[in-house]
């Protein structure tokens, strides 16, 4: 009798291992899983607006479509202040300075995509949407860039068939959560102002640095290192979005 009693203790204590065991993997699964930026719901594809709150990093982004010259103001704050950014280029602008681009990877800087054309796809069908998408991967993959994975459409437009033609391209897309509207030049204090005031953990602030930008270099003389001084960290489009749960928007 005492046998079978032992026999059944060492039994349930086997079970109870077990169990506990099999929570722990299922508790690391879900906590992996959290982890992951959610980019649907319900099915309908979604744009990344905003990292996770919980962690002290800030994704600053630059959009470019046309023009040099501001663009190597930008990188050379970017390399004094030692900061990391992501760049959403234009296909088209790429494929006419691959220099620029080559010098943005040198920079350890993250590269996005704007589409090819820069062209609203808002106007377009969703083949001609499709076909914008292909013709910008060729011109990216001959730049050595074939692993593109964000784009940010032209102009910010997107809808519910846009993001969908863009998820079926493997694709997802970005928008912001900070825009000090620095293509309207309306004031270098301005664009500080804007971003350092209102910028808090996890923002993806958009900024330009094609040549229709004249006061964002200059203001980022002093908004690189006032955002370090917030405490914020500068991190990649792809490092915000795997740094905890991202904030996703529905397109209507």
């Amino acid at each position: 009798m005492s046998f079978y009693t032992w026999k059944t203790e060492r039994l349930k204590r086997y079970g109870i291992v077990a169990l506990l065991a099999l929570f722990c993997a299922l508790a690391l699964w879900i906590g992996r899983w959290e982890q992951l930026p959610a980019f649907s719901n319900n099915g309908e594809p979604r744009a990344l607006i905003q990292g996770s709150g919980d962690q002290d990093h800030i994704a600053l982004t630059f959009n470019i479509s046309w023009g040099t010259d501001k663009v190597n103001e930008v990188l050379k704050q970017l390399e004094a202040h030692q900061v990391q950014a992501t760049f959403f280029l234009s296909g088209e602008w790429a494929e006419r300075h691959p220099d620029i681009v080559k010098t943005i990877q040198e920079g350890k800087h993250e590269i996005g995509m704007m589409g090819y054309t820069y062209e609203s796809y808002l106007e377009k069908e969703p083949n001609q949407v499709a076909g914008d998408l292909k013709k910008a991967d060729e011109a990216f993959a001959k730049l050595g860039l074939d692993d593109i994975q964000w784009i940010r459409p032209p102009h910010g437009h997107m809808n519910k068939d846009v993001l969908k033609t863009i998820e079926q391209n493997g694709m997802q897309a970005v928008q912001w959560s900070l825009n000090p509207r620095d293509w309207e030049n309306p004031g270098t204090n301005t664009i500080i102002d804007a971003v350092l005031n209102e910028s808090s953990k996890g923002d993806i602030i958009v900024m330009h640095a094609s040549d229709s930008v004249k006061q964002t270099p200059k203001a980022l003389e002093v908004i690189l290192p006032g955002l370090k001084q917030k405490g914020l960290t500068f991190v990649s489009i792809t490092e915000l979005a795997s740094g905890g749960e991202a904030k996703t928007s529905q397109i209507q």
